[in-house]
C-alpha cells in the first residue's frame, strides 16, 4: 500500500497496488502456503484458559440488570393478559361467580393494586437472586482457590467469505 501526495505536499487516500507488483496479496503467505498444501482451509485456534475468579461486583450488577429485564418481561406478559382477559369478558365473570359465591357484593378486581403488589414482589426479587448470585460468586472463588477453577476451551472464530 502507497501513499500518494498532493501538489501541495499533503497525503492523499492510499492506493492499493494491483496483484502481483508488490505491496500485500489477498491471503497472507502462510495462510496461502498452508491452503495449497492442504487444499483447505485451515482450523481455527484453540486455547485452554482456566476461569479461577469472578468478580463478585460485576455478578451482582449483571444480575440486577438481568433479572429486572426478566421482571419487566413478566410484567409486561401478565399486563397483556390482563388486558385479554379484560377484553373477553373473563374478569367481569370471575367478578360476578365471587359476588355470588360469597355474597360480598363490594368484591371488584382492580388492575392498579394487583400490578403494584407484583411489581414490589418482582422488586424484591430482583434484589433476592442478586444477593444469591453474589453468594454464589463469592462460594465459586473459595472453591476455585481448592480445585484450580473451570477449564474453558476457546476457539477463533472465522467468518465466511
Amino acid at each position: 500500500m502507497t501513499q500518494q501526495t498532493d501538489d501541495a505536499g499533503l497525503a492523499a487516500e492510499p492506493t492499493v497496488p494491483p496483484p502481483g507488483q508488490g505491496g500485500m496479496t489477498s491471503l497472507p503467505p502462510v495462510v496461502a502456503a498452508e491452503r495449497s498444501r492442504r487444499g483447505r482451509k485451515p482450523r481455527p485456534r484453540q486455547t485452554r484458559v482456566v476461569i479461577k475468579k469472578v468478580g463478585p461486583w460485576s455478578v451482582f450488577r449483571f444480575s440486577l440488570l438481568f433479572y429486572f429485564c426478566i421482571m419487566l418481561v413478566i410484567l409486561f406478559a401478565l399486563a397483556i393478559l390482563y388486558g385479554l382477559l379484560g377484553a373477553i369478558g373473563a374478569l367481569d365473570s370471575v367478578t360476578k361467580l365471587t359476588r355470588d359465591l360469597f355474597a360480598d357484593q363490594s368484591f371488584e378486581i382492580h388492575g392498579g393494586w394487583i400490578f403494584s403488589r407484583l411489581a414490589a414482589i418482582g422488586f424484591a426479587m430482583v434484589i433476592l437472586w442478586s444477593f444469591i448470585n453474589l453468594f454464589l460468586a463469592f462460594l465459586y472463588n473459595l472453591i476455585s482457590d481448592v480445585v484450580g477453577g473451570v477449564e474453558v476451551t476457546l476457539a477463533e472464530h472465522r467468518r465466511r467469505g
